[in-house]
């Protein structure tokens, strides 16, 4: 919790300066430039929709919005693992130069990722305001999911960012295990309209609960299921320490097992 702690005081400032310098250098790759963050998820949504929206036709009432919430917030979670998986391998050169915590590297792809998302999140809430869904009291619960899926985020980006430099072909599997979990998060479909035999299971999905939770407060104006964002509060708390701790455990090895 300490080294936490550490990382946040001694490197606030070369996270930020790091984030953003990241975020100039991608925009200026693309002909778009920032507005590919936006272009990008939108085509995406694009594609699920005319699948599920309108070949299969899903019966879910409001479906366009149901979808969007789910898509955008299931993204922001993967990619930000995706993204974090390469960054300590990816970092060989300022590794040789300077003696940095492992953990800023993905600290730096979450935070990137963070501005892609809020960015995404913004036309997300014009777009359900123009649709019919206004705003509520219930909005003051959105900083909190949005701060509880940001420490299930921080957990697993350092998990993976720490694991793969040992076992890179793990890349592989953790995409495969992340498309099942899509299908698995509710993110095309309302978990609470699966059997009831099967929904304790089905909310053991950390992600589940919390596109639900989103859903509640943008879509049906009621208060999210405290008790099971606390859940998720608390295994997202504890994965940050757990794979923060990993990450420290093993900082002197990196260098080492990139310089072969």
């Amino acid at each position: 919790m300490n080294g936490i702690r550490i990382l946040q005081s001694r490197y606030r400032e070369l996270i930020w300066y790091k984030t953003w310098a990241g975020l100039r250098a991608e925009a200026s790759q693309n002909y778009l430039s920032f507005l590919w963050w936006v272009f990008d998820p939108l085509l995406s949504m694009a594609v699920y929709y005319l699948v599920f929206g309108v070949l299969i036709k899903r019966s879910t009432e409001d479906f366009v919005p149901f979808l969007l919430i789910g898509l955008i917030c299931w993204q922001w979670f993967a990619n930000s693992v995706i993204h974090s998986m390469n960054s300590i391998l990816g970092s060989r050169q300022l590794m040789t130069q300077v003696d940095l915590p492992k953990a800023v590297f993905p600290s730096v792809v979450v935070g990137m990722d963070v501005v892609k998302f809020l960015c995404v999140l913004v036309l997300l809430l014009v777009f359900l305001w123009c649709y019919g869904f206004k705003p509520t009291i219930h909005y003051l619960g959105l900083p909190v999911v949005l701060l509880v899926q940001l420490a299930l985020i921080i957990a697993f980006a350092y998990f993976t960012a720490g694991v793969i430099p040992f076992f890179p072909d793990l890349r592989f599997l953790v995409q495969a295990i992340l498309q099942l979990v899509f299908f698995l998060s509710g993110v095309l479909f309302d978990g609470r309209s699966i059997p009831e035999q099967y929904q304790q299971l089905f909310y053991l999905n950390p992600m589940a609960n919390i596109l639900d939770a989103y859903r509640d407060i943008l879509m049906y104006g009621q208060w999210p299921d405290w008790a099971a964002l606390g859940v998720v509060s608390s295994f997202g708390f504890f994965g940050v320490i757990a794979s923060y701790g990993l990450l420290a455990h093993y900082d002197r090895y990196y260098l080492r097992i990139i310089a072969r």
